[in-house]
C-alpha cells in the first residue's frame, strides 16, 4: 500500500499520547503530501488530457527505471531501460489514443522491441533474465497504471481518478498511523515485518468512510453500499500491491526502491498500492455504470 503502510512498530511501553505524537511527527511525509496533492488535483481536473498523459507516463517510466535498478547492475542498465521505456510508451499511447495506435499494434511493437533487445542480449552474452524484467515492467506498470488514462477519458473522468487516489491513499495513511500507534501483531512478517494486522484494520475502517465523504463531496455516482465495497476492496488490493513490491525489494535486498519523494521513498514505493487498485476500480465502475 505504498510506503504509507510501512508501519514502524510502536513502543508499547510509552504512553498512548506519546505514541500518537510520534506517529504524527513525520513532517517530510506531510509536507510532501501537501505539495503534491494540490498539484495532482490541478493536473487531473483542470489541465487538458495530454498533461495528464504526461503525468502518468512520467510516473510509469520513473517506476520502471527503479524496477530496472532493483535487479540489473548499473553498467548494464541502459539497454533494458530504453527497451522498457519504448514498450511502455507504445502501450500508454495505445490506451490514450487508440485511433492513433491500436492495442494489437502496440503489442506488436512491444514484441519487436523485446525481440531486438533479446538479440542484443544474446550477442553480448548478458543474462537473459533482463529480458523478462523488461517485459514484466512493461505490463506490471504500464498496463495497470495505464487504466488511469481510461478512467480520465470517461465522463466525469477527473472525479473518477481523484476518487480512487483519495480512497487508496487515505486507507494507506490510516493503516500507517494505526500500525504505528497500536500495531503489535505482524501481518506478513516474511515479506514486510513492520506491517501489522492493526494497521490493516485501520485502513479497512477509514477507507469506506473516506469513500462515503467523497460521495457526499463530489461523487454522487456511487451509493453507500458502493462506498463500503470499494473502501474494503481498495484497501485489500492496495495491500496486495504493496506486498508484491515488498517481495521484489526483499529479493533485491533493499528497503526502498529509491529516494525520489521525501518521506515516501521511490516512485515505485508511492504507486505500488495503485497497481491493482486502478484496474479494479475501473472495471468495478464499468460493471456498475457501464463504459
Amino acid at each position: 500500500m505504498g510506503d504509507s503502510v510501512r508501519e514502524g512498530r510502536p513502543n508499547h511501553s510509552a504512553p498512548l499520547p506519546s505514541r500518537l505524537f510520534t506517529a504524527g511527527a513525520d513532517t517530510k511525509r506531510v509536507a510532501t503530501a501537501l505539495v503534491f496533492l494540490p498539484l495532482l488535483y490541478v493536473l487531473t481536473r483542470h489541465l487538458p488530457p495530454v498533461a495528464f498523459f504526461a503525468l502518468v507516463s512520467a510516473t510509469v517510466l520513473l517506476a520502471q527505471w527503479e524496477l530496472v535498478c532493483l535487479f540489473i547492475e548499473q553498467h548494464n542498465r541502459l539497454q533494458p531501460t530504453v527497451a522498457g521505456f519504448l514498450g511502455s510508451l507504445f502501450l500508454l499511447v495505445a490506451m490514450q489514443w487508440p485511433m492513433v495506435l491500436s492495442i494489437p499494434m502496440a503489442l506488436l511493437c512491444i514484441f519487436i522491441v523485446l525481440l531486438c533487445y533479446h538479440i542484443g542480449v544474446s550477442l553480448t552474452r548478458r543474462r537473459h533474465l533482463s529480458v523478462f524484467i523488461v517485459l514484466f515492467g512493461i505490463f506490471y506498470l504500464s498496463c495497470t497504471l495505464g487504466h488511469l488514462l481510461w478512467l480520465r477519458n470517461q465522463r466525469d473522468g477527473a472525479l473518477l481518478v481523484f476518487f480512487v487516489l483519495l480512497v487508496t491513499w487515505a486507507g494507506d495513511t490510516a493503516a500507517y498511523y494505526a500500525g504505528t500507534t497500536w500495531g503489535s501483531r505482524p501481518l506478513a512478517p516474511q515479506l514486510s515485518p513492520n506491517k501489522t494486522r492493526e494497521g490493516l484494520l485501520g485502513g479497512l475502517i477509514v477507507a469506506p468512510v473516506i469513500a462515503w465523504i467523497g460521495h457526499l463531496w463530489f461523487f454522487p455516482a456511487v451509493t453507500l453500499l458502493d462506498c463500503l465495497i470499494l473502501g474494503l476492496l481498495l484497501t485489500v488490493l492496495g495491500l496486495a500491491g504493496d506486498l508484491s513490491e515488498s517481495a521484489m525489494k526483499r529479493q533485491a535486498g533493499v528497503k526502498d526502491s529509491g529516494s525520489l519523494i521525501p518521506g515516501h521513498g521511490g516512485m515505485l514505493d508511492r504507486v505500488d498500492s495503485l497497481i491493482f487498485n486502478v484496474p479494479a476500480f475501473y472495471y468495478y465502475m464499468a460493471w456498475l455504470k457501464g463504459p
